[in-house]
């Protein structure tokens, strides 16, 4: 047996385990809303030694459920990198183990040049390299006075958070 088949023989018979993924001293959880919703922030799956974080749609929220930075497209982008950023350290990653994006602009012809400039300067702050796959769609938000929502997938081995 080869050893990708070997690979897949132990990815196809090894448990799966998941669970939420959160961290509120940046994001409270869906549930604590005024009307509550019914998502977790993150789910992190485990399986056979490579761990994957899928995160949830995540936007300029703020540790008490409000949107924060109302109007300012840069800087509700910015508070949505460091919401995911937070979700990824809490589970014991960075951006560089994003392998994957979804990007949702409110008016993708109006801010799109400032969504790229941002997002280029934060990978740079990063030193993301590769980057990540990313797709950028215009969107209508949950909440109307939102303008991005970026959901995100990363992968990494366990044993580089210590689980």
């Amino acid at each position: 047996m080869s050893a990708f088949a070997e690979i897949l023989e132990a990815i196809a018979h090894a448990p799966v385990e998941k669970r939420a993924v959160t961290n509120r001293e940046v994001l409270n959880e869906a549930f604590a809303y005024a009307k509550p919703s019914s998502f977790s922030r993150g789910m992190r799956i485990d399986l056979n030694g490579l761990t994957i974080l899928l995160i949830s749609g995540t936007a300029s929220i703020d540790e008490n459920g409000n949107s924060v930075h109302i109007g300012d497209f840069r800087a509700q982008m910015r508070r949505t990198l460091s919401n995911i950023s937070g979700l990824l350290a809490s589970e014991g990653c960075t951006w560089h183990d994003i392998v994957r994006t979804t990007c949702y602009l409110r008016d993708i012809e109006r801010d799109y040049e400032a969504f790229n400039e941002e997002r280029t300067a934060f990978y740079k702050e990063q030193g993301v390299d590769p980057l990540p796959a990313s797709t950028g769609i215009q969107a209508i938000l949950c909440r109307p006075e939102l303008l991005i929502e970026i959901e995100a997938i990363a992968m990494f081995r366990a044993e580089k958070s210590g689980s």
